[in-house]
């Protein structure tokens, strides 16, 4: 009986598809590799959920180009149908950068935070690796363009261990990706080294990058030297007494945010009992400072004589 055949079709929801990796000169004899494909089904729903599949246990020299030729030439799937893949590592990297954008409706000003931020991540040293490979979490997320494809994959994967199938991994497309083994560290070498020209460059524009972003936060802090809040004070920043905020414009700002506030004093219950019960002691007060008056008055007016 084949062994091939004993090996269970889906474990756990998983559909396990059966990977042939090809000989290497340091490990010239076949291996076979086990992909197991479902739906994505995230914790946190996504909009994109549902027209994605999820994939563990990829090869750790897996790229997009080896997963979109799995897919749509060895499984048959027609071309155009896969829209993004993602890498366990680059999915939380997207997602740390879709926290850092704002929505595309809001235009973003020249000198803006977003726009320093994404200088300065720009600005990085040059590469010292010329292939990434998949080190974090050995798993894939692939979105395609509508749910219907996904469904098509998903079938596609399950008719290849029923027909007895099993493609070869990496068929067709290592060629045109960089080397592994001895070629790769020879060229992570040269790269360590970069050109002085290249190196001096991305130190350059790292610099720029990084005096923008200290000019933006001085104006930040300058900005916070100039409006108080809503009770007059205003906010104390790094930079000492430089440019203080005028007495006068302090004064301004804060009544125009009294006049904001207008309306809300009374907002809840207690708020008013408060107030009526101040207003009640200043009439007592008034009532007991007029009464002394009075009293006073009496008494001077028996004092007085007539010549």
């Amino acid at each position: 009986m084949d062994s091939d055949a004993m090996i269970p079709r889906e474990i756990a929801g998983y559909t396990v598809l059966l990977l042939a990796l090809p000989p290497l000169p340091s490990f010239p004899t076949p291996a076979n590799h086990f992909l197991y494909v479902t739906r994505h089904q995230p914790k946190t729903p996504t909009p994109t959920a549902s027209r994605s599949l999820f994939l563990v246990n990829i090869p750790f020299d897996a790229t997009e180009a080896h997963i979109k030729y799995l897919f749509t030439t060895q499984l048959q799937l027609p071309a155009g149908r896969i829209e993004d893949i993602q890498f366990e590592g680059q999915r939380r990297k997207a997602g740390a950068k879709k926290e850092q954008m704002p929505s595309k409706s809001k235009k973003r000003k020249r000198g803006s935070d977003d726009i320093v931020i994404e200088n300065i991540q720009g600005a990085a040293l040059p590469p010292t690796w010329d292939r990434e490979l998949q080190y974090k979490g050995l798993t894939a997320v692939i979105m395609f363009v509508d749910r219907a494809s996904t469904e098509t994959a998903l079938k596609a994967a399950k008719l290849a261990r029923a027909q007895g199938r099993k493609p070869t991994w990496g068929e067709g497309v290592e060629d045109n990706l960089p080397p592994l083994g001895y070629a790769r560290y020879l060229r992570h070498h040269q790269l360590t080294y970069p050109d002085k020209r290249q190196l001096l460059n991305s130190v350059n524009d790292y610099m720029t990058a990084f005096a923008a972003k200290e000019a933006q936060q001085e104006r930040s802090r300058a900005r916070q030297r100039q409006q108080p809040d809503a009770d007059g004070f205003v906010t104390v920043t790094r930079g000492g007494r430089t440019k203080p905020a005028r007495q006068e414009t302090a004064r301004e700002l804060a009544e125009k945010q009294k006049e904001k506030h207008k309306g809300l004093e009374d907002f809840y219950r207690f708020q008013s009992r408060e107030r009526k019960k101040a207003r009640a002691g200043e009439l007592m007060k008034k009532f007991e400072e007029d009464k002394e008056k009075v009293r006073k008055m009496k008494e001077a007016r028996g004092r007085f004589k007539v010549g």
